[in-house]
């Protein structure tokens, strides 16, 4: 790896997109400290010791949340309108045919994702301001807070423009590396927590035992990341044009974890939504009373029941999210089309059968993978004996999210750099 990012370095245009990646994340650190006006503070770090909701859209902000800055949104409701986008595009018919239309589709998918972002940005930030009101955590009028929802929204989608500009003028894929940004800079204050907690317990042998689970969890990523199922392709020989094309083989590359972290991102935000709901209803008695605290109960934390049904909820959502994402039909169609087989497999039916069959098998894996990873940051307390926080970097969408993207980027360079040597080549 550092032999990759020595070798980057030396070439001034590779230089100069790692260059202008730093330069973004320097440019969003500046707003992750541009405070909103009317907050308290103190009753904010109060509320986030609770944990709770809060939790995951700060650990997607860089902290920016639990400060109530004008980034404290994240690039959050962009995850989710990606998400229903992609959805939609799965159940509607005309939508579906859009995508298969290139560049024009794609391009019209973009914009829609992007309406659909501000809508969201913008519903999102008026419910988490109203919550902080009721909770006398912020002050604000009607007025005051459609300018404060404003002006998180316009947060967002700064953030979705500057992933963008990454994206075309850096290196690597923008909002990806914008949540990476956000994850890490978080990081020193998840350390210091880290830190006084094993102070105050004097539990250094459970520091050593943290770290331990932090490495084997990195380790056990970066496996079943990269593992990948490899199906034998062999193209038939065909006329086009006065040449002859085809005739060789190749593979079709299916990974273990094909969903990545969108299935636990679908899964918390399932099991906190009950929650959600309950903290915007003002009042702590009667009814109100019973509902939070069911709502508190079904939340992932120490109940063991909820983490059950959280490691469920993950593993079914993968099995959905992959057959949206990879559709083996679509793939013995092309292949038909484009006169390649799988060896022992007839074209068609019997090769979407054969693949689905096979996605399966390597799906169930990767669910239980990414259960495994989604609760460890619950139970690693209790196997520790050291509080490292609900969205610690220990385990969970945090660490997954990291670790993907680090490799994600690092394939990119490697891409950049393998592009290069073969125009060198072909100079010569």
């Amino acid at each position: 790896m550092l032999e990759t990012l020595v070798a980057a370095w030396k070439l001034p245009d590779l230089r100069q997109r790692i260059l202008f990646v730093f330069g973004a994340f320097a440019v969003y650190t500046v707003g992750l400290h541009i405070p909103v006006p009317g907050i308290d503070h103190a009753k904010m770090e109060q509320l986030f010791a609770q944990g709770g909701v809060f939790g995951l859209v700060d650990v997607f902000s860089g902290g920016a949340l639990r400060k109530f800055t004008i980034f404290a949104m994240g690039i959050v409701p962009y995850i989710n309108a990606s998400i229903i986008m992609q959805l939609l595009v799965a159940a509607i018919p005309q939508w579906k045919e859009l995508q298969k239309e290139g560049e024009t589709g794609r391009k019209e998918i973009a914009k829609r994702t992007r309406y659909l972002t501000v809508a969201l940005a913008f519903l999102q930030s008026l419910g988490i301001s109203i919550t902080l009101v009721r909770s006398q955590i912020l002050t604000a009028n009607w007025w005051q807070l459609m300018v404060t929802a404003t002006v998180l929204t316009a947060g967002t989608m700064f953030l979705l423009w500057l992933g963008e500009q990454i994206t075309d003028k850096g290196v690597g894929n923008g909002v990806s590396l914008i949540i990476f940004a956000s994850i890490t800079a978080s990081l020193p204050w998840q350390i210091s927590k880290v830190w006084e907690s094993v102070s105050l317990l004097q539990a250094w042998t459970s520091l050593i035992l943290l770290a331990v689970v932090f490495l084997g969890t990195i380790v056990g990523i970066v496996y079943v990341t990269q593992a990948q199922r490899k199906i034998p392709i062999q193209h038939a020989r065909r006329i086009v044009g006065m040449r002859q094309v085809g005739g060789h083989s190749s593979f079709l590359p299916l990974k273990i974890a094909m969903a990545g972290v969108i299935p636990i991102i679908f899964a918390i935000s399932l099991m906190l939504l009950p929650m959600t709901i309950a903290t915007a209803i003002p009042g702590d008695t009667g009814w109100v009373y019973y509902l939070k605290r069911a709502a508190q109960w079904l939340a992932p934390g120490d109940n063991a029941l909820a983490l059950l049904m959280y490691g469920i909820v993950i593993v079914i959502f993968t099995y959905f999210y992959t057959a949206v994402q990879f559709d083996v039909n679509d793939i013995a169609d092309n292949l038909k089309k484009y006169v390649s087989y799988i060896p022992g497999i007839r074209p068609g039916k019997p090769t979407a059968d054969y693949l689905d069959k096979v996605v399966s098998r390597i799906t169930f894996a990767g669910a239980l993978f990414l259960a495994a990873v989604a609760v460890i940051q619950y139970i690693a307390p209790a196997i520790t004996g050291v509080d490292i926080g609900t969205f610690s970097l220990v385990g969970g969408t945090s660490l997954l999210i990291v670790v993907g993207v680090a490799l994600e980027t690092m394939q990119s360079i490697e891409a950049q750099l393998l592009m290069r040597n073969y125009e060198g080549f072909l100079r010569e």
